[in-house]
């Protein structure tokens, strides 16, 4: 017979804070709840329509979680008291429509003994529950059961565990005959423990503070529900019961363990006490924070992403990019590997792995990106590049999408361009005074070639940006060549280069050059082309600023040099040159002062000072660990005099133009950057890490 459906009630009557939806078929009530239910508030529609049901002897009550994404520990415990509840008035309580995290939530925590899930399967109803049975069979004869571990290993192992006293379970993954994964499912089997997979979302973020951090790193445990008096805890050795011990102590709580791997476990305490995890917010969906815009999509694209409106995919690419703005992260790196996704930020030049998405998921996040990037999504074959543009935390950001095929599926890398945390004022460039002197009166200078150097990530172009910006007025026709266009300016006339049509630096520079300019910034003089048109337009009367990959101010020179440009039009071309690198600054939450050695103080010549206090980074969560929170540049600056212009003309080879610099006593990077050890902003070990490495 046909369910019929009644009383079908939203309860959103002033008195439940939002929609819960009550329906009845048959004798049965469905309650359908909304967003992830974790704190008193989210829970107080679903107390609302429960207590709307119990005055009503409604007593067999199925919840639908199909518009839940995730339940916190108060959700659980709000469950559990129902179907005690119920039970009491002899009804039950079932749930319904769980998603594979929610299902494996109410299976480690037990709650799938006392409360049933319903699959639907067509027209018929299943009721399943999962229970665990302790089996008494030996942990050899189980991984031979398994056909993990033949009869001879099982009997070397036992061998040499009654030689060593080391645990068979160590043994056997210390000679990689099986992996701890294995063994651990192996052991939820024989101790009758749950295994969890430890991911984003199956972990409550109030649970995990219950523990300190520092106990929790050294216990190497992680809280991850509670429920009432129990305390669900993550731990690869189920054995470990003097650790138990002191988690029950330290919490007041009866300890419930739950199988996880070591690795898994650190990566989820980095996660979950650094605030850089992704939780309940990437599931609910943040999106509502993250505006696409300027994306005019394809017919085709835009119907693709109205289905995929609703899918969890779109909330995790959001939460991706919310969370990369927010860590202040330069560049997002989504790569597949053999056995699964990683998603990885570079902050402060480095690169920290912040998440790691099912494998399965991995292209459905590459379409997702495309489509936003207005890019083939069918196209697997060939790398593509595009322009994402979003308003998050009530500013715009720019994406920068590359993808490229790899082995085991595209990876893609997008740079964030955020406005907001770009440097474009000259005296906020963190250079010292001298050096910030002499950039302002080489950029004062009418016309001429000013140079700025260093590798790939070191600030060139945002030393670029702030001289234009510092240039900047209505009465000067200011033009910039780009590969692309980072940063949009206001009255500066901005143009990407487009190689696939033929527009290289060197062809766009030759039409800038007939558009009456007065300043020309050229994003990178690559070739011999635009290093001669680059410094045939300085000579006749223009300011032109450019970069070069070198490794020091001089070795500009040699470098333009080599390319083909002619010593005596470069010696009187040339003003200036700007080396720079970046270096990362002491977090300031875990700095610590020490007093430097003697071998120190020999080898860098700092005899004049009776002591010298320097300063590192202990490491913490707001560092991710690694001591170092933001960047600062160290530089370095040479200005064209007649000395230099005649050491030019000879065509000098790089000992001449170090002799030079020697003579004149230019501040070299490294002087700059152990002026800054001196102050206590960096380290003596980033120093020579970045300006010797």
């Amino acid at each position: 017979m046909e369910p019929t459906f009644s009383n079908v009630i939203n309860i959103e009557d002033g008195t439940a804070p939002s929609e819960v939806i009550r329906t009845r078929i048959g004798v049965m009530t469905h309650l359908a709840p909304k967003g992830v239910l974790s704190s008193e508030d989210e829970l107080q529609p679903l107390q609302h329509a429960v207590e709307v049901c119990l005055n009503q002897w409604e007593t067999q009550i199925v919840i639908d979680l199909t518009a839940v994404p995730l339940l916190h520990s108060r959700a659980l415990e709000t469950l559990l008291d129902l179907q005690e509840r119920l039970a009491k008035m002899g009804g039950w309580l079932k749930v319904s429509n769980v998603n594979p995290l929610i299902r494996e939530i109410l299976t480690l925590t037990g709650l799938v003994e006392s409360i049933a899930l319903v699959e639907v399967d067509r027209d018929q109803e299943q009721t399943i529950k999962q229970s665990f049975v302790q089996r008494n069979v030996r942990l050899g004869d189980l991984l031979v059961e398994k056909g993990l571990l033949n009869a001879e290993k099982v009997s070397e192992a036992i061998i040499q565990q009654k030689k060593s006293g080391i645990r068979l379970g160590q043994i056997v993954i210390d000679k990689g005959w099986v992996s701890e994964k294995a063994l651990l499912e192996v052991l939820s089997e024989q101790l009758s423990i749950p295994y969890a997979n430890l991911r984003p979302g199956l972990y409550d973020p109030e649970i995990v503070k219950l523990l300190d951090p520092d106990v929790s790193k050294r216990l190497k445990m992680l809280p991850l529900f509670r429920l009432h008096n129990a305390l669900f805890l993550a731990t690869s050795d189920p054995q470990a019961v003097p650790s138990f011990g002191e988690v029950e102590e330290r919490t007041s709580l009866r300890v419930r363990p739950v199988l996880a791997r070591k690795e898994d476990i650190v990566r989820t305490q980095h996660e979950a006490h650094s605030g850089n995890g992704f939780d309940a917010q990437m599931l609910e969906g943040m999106d509502d924070d993250l505006e696409l815009v300027e994306n005019n999509l394809p017919e085709d694209y835009a119907a693709i992403d109205d289905l995929a409106a609703c899918s969890p995919v779109i909330n995790m690419v959001n939460s991706i990019i919310q969370r990369a703005v927010h860590d202040k992260a330069s560049d997002i790196h989504i790569e597949p590997s053999q056995k699964k996704s990683r998603v990885r930020y570079r902050i402060d030049g480095l690169l920290y792995e912040v998440m790691t998405p099912r494998l399965d998921l991995h292209p459905a996040l590459i379409s997702r990106l495309k489509v936003m990037a207005n890019l083939d999504i069918a196209e697997r074959r060939l790398p593509q590049d595009g322009r994402i543009q979003v308003h998050t935390q009530g500013r715009p950001i720019d994406l920068r999408f590359s993808s490229l095929p790899g082995l085991y599926g595209e990876k893609v890398v997008l740079r964030v361009l955020d406005k907001n945390q770009a440097i474009l004022n000259v005296s906020k460039l963190g250079m010292y005074d001298h050096n910030l002197d002499t950039f302002k009166n080489l950029l004062d200078q009418s016309y001429g070639l000013i140079l700025v150097t260093g590798p790939t990530g070191s600030g060139k172009t945002t030393t670029l940006y702030s001289a234009i910006n510092y240039l900047n007025s209505i009465e000067k026709n200011i033009v910039t060549i780009e590969d692309p266009v980072e940063y949009q300016l206001d009255i500066v006339n901005q143009n990407p280069v487009k190689e696939n049509i033929g527009l290289s630096f060197a062809k766009m520079l030759k039409h800038v050059l007939r558009q009456d300019p007065d300043v020309v910034m050229v994003g990178e003089i690559r070739e011999r082309e635009t290093a001669e048109i680059a410094v045939q337009a300085a000579l006749t009367g223009h300011l032109v600023l450019s970069t070069l990959h070198t490794n020091d101010s001089v070795g500009a020179v040699t470098r333009m040099i080599d390319m083909g440009v002619e010593p005596y039009l470069l010696s009187s071309a040339l003003i200036g040159v700007v080396a720079q690198r970046l270096v990362r600054g002491i977090c300031p939450a875990c700095k610590t002062d020490f007093l430097a050695n003697p071998e120190l103080i020999t080898r860098y010549g700092w005899q004049e000072h009776e002591k010298v206090r320097l300063s590192k980074g202990r490491g913490c969560p707001e560092c991710y660990d690694s001591g170092y929170r933001g960047r600062m540049g160290v530089h370095e600056i040479v200005e064209t005099d007649n000395e230099l212009q005649r050491l030019i003309i000879s065509n000098p080879s790089r000992e001449k133009l170090a002799e030079f610099m020697s003579e004149k006593k230019v501040k070299t990077l490294l002087d700059d950057g152990l002026d800054r050890v001196l102050e206590r902003k960096t380290t003596i070990e980033e120093i020579s890490r970045v300006v010797n490495g």
